[in-house]
């Protein structure tokens, strides 16, 4: 292999005795110092050469030459070469040890040894710099041995004055972060303590609120079985007084006075209207225990809306009160539970009904395909007193009913719009409401809608709803 031409040295000469080995001290550390490279490295460097030189000491022809080289990577480079000898082959492991590369190339004319090490990030190559690096290589003379050990000595204690401040730098670092250390534990303790108070606080509200919740419970399922019995105890005396007045206004029965036949039309009225609040109050229980079903079948819309209607009308409009709905025409069959859905168009038109002094309640329909399947929309809208926007988060709250002058002539129990929307959710829809005082409330219920086949035969009029 020939190796590739050597760049012009800075400064050479022949190393044939130990004082020759000594000045080669000397010179590779002031070259490193006007390199500006650290002490350390200077003494680094001035260790390593006097090593590799002294290792190749009796060589024939051996010359040292220091030079810097171009390239990507600045470096200084020291380069020993003879022309053979007895001596074997060069031991680089200590100077390899010193520096950042040694290496041996051999085969050509003459044997070399090129030990490289990295210029400092700030030097700057420049015909002044080199200058002075050159003339920093000129100007040692010769050395004896006492005078070399004296200067390693020199060498020595500074580099243990730099090592004991060195050290004395580390215990203060290393004080300073015991410190921190010992304010890292005493935070972390306190906040363990605080954190352990705080998980004690959250475990004590947790078992309370479980407490709470079980007594709440408790009382829901209580209230449930109380509705329940309630409820069917009423039922029966209820039961009694619609069918004894619906007895006595047969065509054949005895005949009655005018004044018996009003009273007893009052009586029955009244009976009915019982009798679905207590439907109603019954069907709120099974709804709240999760026991009312239902029960899926087709139905004709246009029968159920005209029943409906014809109920409303008779029973619960007032003169200046129109009830206005939707065209039979547009009326679908559905597949859904008949009796429920007939209680909650039932109760949202009676509670238009019951708010709306003039004007009008109206029921409109719709009908809406989406990507999630087909639905029916009711609407129900009134220009009765409408709905303060305070009350709006409380009327479905159970048997709450708004405060207010307006009110007052409107008694009623409180459960038409939470039983409607209850129900509405059993049967898979929602119940949406809006309201502006003095304009009328608007409510919309949206419902899953199956189409059925349109019966053949005429409906047949709703039976009685047995007694549960």
């Amino acid at each position: 292999m020939v190796p590739a031409p050597h760049p012009a040295p800075l400064s050479a000469f022949d190393l044939a005795t130990a004082q020759d080995v000594f000045a080669l001290r000397r010179i590779g550390q002031s070259a490193a110092e006007a390199l500006g490279m650290e002490r350390q490295d200077q003494v680094r460097i001035a260790t390593a050469l006097s090593e590799l030189g002294r290792d190749r000491l009796g060589c024939d022809g051996l010359t040292v030459a220091f030079t810097l080289p171009t390239g990507p990577e600045p470096v200084l480079a020291v380069a020993f070469e003879w022309d053979g000898g007895t001596k074997a082959t060069p031991d680089l492991e200590p100077a390899s040890r010193l520096l950042n590369r040694v290496r041996h190339e051999s085969g050509g004319a003459r044997e070399r040894i090129v030990a490289e090490h990295p210029l400092p990030a700030g030097w700057a190559d420049t015909p002044a710099a080199r200058l002075a690096v050159r003339e920093a290589l000129r100007r040692h003379a010769p050395m004896t041995l006492a005078d070399d050990l004296r200067a390693q000595t020199r060498d020595l204690i500074a580099t243990l004055e730099e090592t004991r401040a060195q050290r004395e730098e580390l215990r203060r670092l290393n004080d300073e972060l015991e410190e921190t250390n010992q304010g890292v534990l005493a935070l972390y303790t306190e906040l363990s303590q605080e954190l352990e108070e705080t998980n004690s606080g959250v475990v004590a509200l947790h078992a309370e609120l479980e407490e709470k919740s079980n007594r709440l419970r408790e009382t829901s399922e209580a209230k449930t079985r109380f509705w329940t019995n309630i409820s069917h105890e009423l039922r029966t005396p209820v039961n009694a007084v619609v069918a004894l007045s619906r007895l006595l206004l047969a065509a054949g029965s005895a005949p009655l006075t005018e004044e018996q036949r009003r009273q007893v039309t009052l009586i029955d009225a009244s009976g009915q209207t019982l009798f679905s609040l207590v439907n109603d109050l019954l069907d709120m229980a099974k709804a709240e225990a999760g026991q009312l079903e239902m029960v899926p079948a087709p139905v004709d819309l246009r029968a159920l809306v005209g029943q409906l209607a014809a109920v409303m009308r008779s029973t619960g409009t007032q003169g200046d009160v129109v009830l206005l709905t939707p065209d039979p025409a547009t009326l679908p069959v559905t597949v859904t539970d008949e009796a429920l859905l007939t209680r909650i168009l039932r109760n949202l038109l009676s509670n238009a009904l019951k708010f709306t002094e003039k004007g009008e309640v109206r029921l409109a329909f719709a009908t809406a395909s989406e990507a999630a399947g087909q639905w029916l929309t009711f609407t129900v809208t009134d220009t009765g007193v409408g709905i303060p926007e305070s009350e709006l988060g409380r009327v479905f709250e159970e048997f709450y009913q708004i405060r207010g002058a307006h009110q007052r002539p409107h008694q009623g129990t409180g459960l038409g719009l939470p039983y409607a929307r209850a129900l509405t959710e059993l049967l898979g829809g929602t119940l949406r409401l809006s309201s502006t005082p003095g304009a009328g409330t608007r409510v919309e219920v949206r419902l899953p809608h199956r189409p059925g086949p349109r019966p053949t035969a005429p409906p047949a009029s709703p039976a009685p709803e047995a007694d549960a």
